[in-house]
């Protein structure tokens, strides 16, 4: 059951495509106080058993379980990823409350800033807040969390599926400064045998960091080494960022200006900010005309071939502005006046690292809504990076109907799950973030998110041997597997390590599981599922899986459970039911291991991984490729414990059904 509650003047977020009729009386569950104290914002709130568990947010900090701590839902590019953030990269406005007495969800289609005090002012009670009062708010009631998980993905709809390829092992960096340095990388790959599917090209590549250009001294034959690479059964993946340079002569420029395609400030004149290139306009992705604008503006790229891109930058990052400099230096002209005071350092410091990304920025320019309402930015601050995504996706459309590209983006709102992938944000070499990565995966998928990963490796700082491999045993398992690191960091490409052999072993794993990741990743899409869930949703009796966080089941029949600590050969794990261990080392080299139901501690030198299959189940092993085009989908192997009689349906990618019965070797 779905209802619906709208107040204020709601905005068309293109979050819903089921047409929800208004409920009238009071909203189930909730308190709800309106325009207190004459203001705008509308508050909901209800007290919390000590049992009860709270799922949702998507892309924060912090556990699968979001009690205790206080969120903002605002797109923010914040890199230190630390506990005490109340911010990440993307918005999802989506809560699914589970306890002994209670269950439901509640979802804020609200684009605007959104607090959720989940048991961070009292442990006993939550209060969510829409600062701008204009929302629909939706409550989702069923009878288990997985009903109401299915229940919000047929309210705002069916995931993004990407092609087949985009399962395959990614390398990426900040820093491939030209055709040659690219080219050595597939190199080295292919001469070590080392899995691979795409290589990401940051913005290193364009012509002074201007998005649709290339650098031509140092990608001297775009097409040719764009056509070299699918030779060798390398995807190109090129970035590009939300602001367009303000120059004169420069195509993307000139036409968007000519489409009236840019923000503007309240006077009409163009927003500027200042981004890679230097200052720059930022389209109006809330409107269709300039959507349309910018999905022609990848055309040429798609005509010469590339099948894959990452959006970046869309929260929108802003450097500075003019003002914003201007405040600063005011600031410091101040305080040069009264050197003596040197708490005023502390005002100082704050005025310039607060230029980037500054609250006054975001309520200085305005958007031309599709329908009509022209409307201040930080009112819809949280759809910015997923209109970019939705502009794409139908650019892409545009062109070609019937084919499926790659696409992922850094900022998302519900909505975008439809258009395309995430990514996890500008992480760090850091075994937090490892864990945290794991966390989100859930959240995601229960907004709507299937296909997400994160900066394997991390992608501020520098990585260890260890860590990398502990990153990519979780890899294996994630959609969008992908080694990513920025400019003056450890160069992290796998063949860069003693301990290279090792994880292109942990690869191998990888490429033996696609068939498998891929089917249940399609399966879990078109039946409005989740690939990842935590253990609660599949075992809600048991008291012990309710409250495990640091495992999660993986499509119909496994439990996933990776290492997270630095120098462990080895984790407890708890089993809700008999499982079979696999204990991987590569492709063909692993142990299987029956476990019965309950507590274990499972031995994990750093090159092996598990992944628990449910007794009476088996998985289907591919024998693997060092590219996806290579799999094959016939013959597996199928590993499994009392398995007679079992039988997996596998999808292709050219949707055929194969049925693959269990051989007992």
């Amino acid at each position: 059951m779905i209802y619906r509650y709208a107040f204020g003047q709601p905005y068309d977020t293109d979050a819903v495509v089921l047409d929800v009729p208004p409920s009238e009386g009071a909203v189930p569950h909730l308190d709800v106080a309106v325009g207190e104290k004459g203001q705008d914002a509308v508050r909901f709130s209800f007290s919390m058993d000590p049992e009860d568990i709270l799922f949702g947010l998507g892309e924060t900090v912090r556990g699968q379980n979001k009690r205790g701590h206080r969120y903002v839902s605002w797109a923010s590019d914040i890199p230190n990823h630390t506990e005490n953030l109340q911010s990440l990269y993307a918005a999802h406005n989506l809560l699914l409350v589970f306890g002994k007495n209670r269950l439901f969800g509640l979802y804020l289609d609200d684009p605007g800033r959104v607090t959720w005090d989940l048991g961070w002012t009292r442990r006993d009670r939550a209060e969510i807040v829409s600062e701008n009062g204009d929302l629909n708010l939706y409550i989702l009631e069923g009878d288990s969390l997985k009903a109401i998980a299915r229940e919000f993905r047929q309210l705002t709809g069916r995931s993004y599926i990407p092609p087949r390829w985009a399962f395959g092992y990614i390398q990426s960096r900040w820093g491939y400064a030209g055709e040659a340095e690219a080219r050595e990388v597939i190199r080295e790959h292919r001469k070590r045998h080392i899995p691979l599917d795409g290589l990401c090209l940051d913005i290193d590549y364009m012509d002074d960091f201007k998005n649709f250009t290339w650098r031509e001294k140092a990608f001297p034959n775009l097409q040719g080494f764009l056509e070299d690479a699918r030779k060798d059964h390398v995807h190109l993946i090129p970035i590009i960022d939300a602001g367009i340079r303000q120059e004169e002569g420069y195509a993307a420029y000139d036409s968007g200006k000519a489409r009236q395609a840019f923000c503007t400030r309240e006077g009409g004149e163009d927003f500027l900010a200042a981004v890679w290139p230097g200052m720059c306009c930022f389209p109006d992705f809330m409107n269709r005309d300039a959507r349309q604008w910018f999905g022609e503006q990848y055309r040429p790229l798609l005509e010469a071939g590339f099948e894959g891109f990452w959006n970046d930058m869309n929260e929108p990052a802003l450097f500075y502005t003019e003002q914003s400099l201007d405040r600063a230096f005011a600031t410091a002209r101040e305080q040069m006046k009264h050197p003596e005071d040197y708490e005023g350092m502390w005002f100082l410091n704050a005025a310039f690292n607060g230029m980037a990304n500054n609250p006054e920025d975001y309520r200085s320019f305005w958007h031309r809504m599709d329908d009509g309402r022209r409307v201040r930015h930080d009112r819809v601050h949280n759809l910015y990076g997923a209109f970019m995504t939705r502009a794409t996706a139908e650019g892409f459309r545009a062109f070609d109907p019937d084919r499926r590209f790659l696409l992922f983006s850094r900022s998302s709102f519900i909505g975008a799950h439809r258009n395309g992938g995430v990514w996890m944000g500008d992480n760090h070499s850091w075994w937090s973030h490892l864990k945290l990565a794991f966390h989100m995966l859930p959240n995601l998928n229960l907004c709507g998110f299937l296909f997400c990963g994160c900066d394997l490796g991390g992608f501020g700082c520098d990585t260890t041997e260890d860590l990398l491999e502990r990153f990519l045993q979780l890899g294996v398992f994630l959609p969008l597997m992908r080694n990513h690191s920025a400019l003056h960091t450890r160069e992290q490409e796998i063949y860069r390590f003693s301990i290279w052999e090792t994880m292109r072993d942990t690869l191998t794993v990888r490429y033996a599981l696609i068939p498998y990741l891929y089917s249940e990743f399609v399966k879990a899409a078109e039946e409005d599922g989740m690939l990842f869930r935590p253990l609660a949703f599949d075992y809600p009796e048991d008291a012990r899986a309710v409250h495990t966080e640091d495992q999660l089941m993986l499509g119909g029949e496994c439990m996933i459970a990776p290492v997270f600590d630095q120098n462990a050969a080895g984790r407890y794990v708890y089993l809700p039911e008999d499982m079979l261990l696999l204990r991987f080392r590569s492709a063909e080299d692993y142990d299987e291991i029956p476990l019965e139901q309950g507590d274990h501690y499972v031995e994990l030198q750093l090159g092996e991984f598990p992944l628990f299959v449910k007794r009476h189940a088996f998985i289907p092993l591919s024998p693997g490729a060092e590219y996806t085009d290579a799999l094959d989908d016939a013959a597996f192997r199928t590993p499994g414990w009392d398995a007679e009689g079992a039988k997996y349906e596998l999808l292709r990618e050219d949707r055929e059904m194969l049925g693959i019965e269990w051989k007992k070797e």
